[in-house]
């Protein structure tokens, strides 16, 4: 396992040098985007209306932070469940989405959609969102401020950690992370 220091937007050689169990020091844009922003990104892609910000090589973290303390530029920022952008997300990475931060498994049509558009799955610590903040410099609601904590937003980085869960290259951590356990 290596370690890797990335600055956004990735381009597909940074992705193709990801191996599952990677960590990864993210520094640059990522984009904040939960459920609810995701099914309005949707609709404006329905509608040929433009996103609220240029996905091609970005990544959007699956994350609803809570309100920042004086003096931060966030409050706790942990992931959240990724699955629930699963419907959404083979579109967004056929537009050039890069790749996404989240927890948990993913559906096999996510899973394929990485590996056909050379694509990136990172997993962030779920329970370390406190310490995952320390690494969130500034955060700008860019869209939908309506939505609260799942507004589309834009996060300055700096070494913010992840782990490559799901590479272009076919390799699924959880799976293989359980395969020492099904044989006991």
């Amino acid at each position: 396992m290596a370690q890797h220091h990335l600055a956004t937007p990735l381009a597909k050689d940074d992705i193709k040098k990801l191996r599952i169990g990677d960590l990864v020091y993210i520094t640059g844009t990522i984009y904040a985007a939960r459920d609810a922003a995701h099914k309005r990104m949707d609709e404006c892609l329905d509608k040929n209306m433009p996103l609220p910000a240029d996905l091609t090589g970005q990544i959007i973290y699956y994350v609803g932070p809570s309100p920042a303390k004086p003096g931060q530029a966030i409050g706790s920022a942990g992931p959240t469940t990724s699955g629930r952008m699963d419907a959404y997300t083979p579109r967004l990475l056929r537009l050039g989405l890069a790749g996404m931060i989240g927890k948990g498994n993913r559906s096999r049509q996510v899973m394929d959609a990485i590996r056909e558009n050379t694509c990136v799955y990172l997993a962030a610590t779920g329970g370390a969102g406190a310490l995952i903040a320390q690494c969130i410099k500034k955060y700008t609601v860019l869209a939908w401020p309506e939505l609260g904590t799942e507004a589309f937003a834009a996060m300055e980085v700096e070494n913010f950690p992840v782990t490559v869960v799901a590479d272009c290259w076919g390799g699924d951590l959880y799976e293989e992370g359980q395969k020492a356990y099904r044989s006991i």
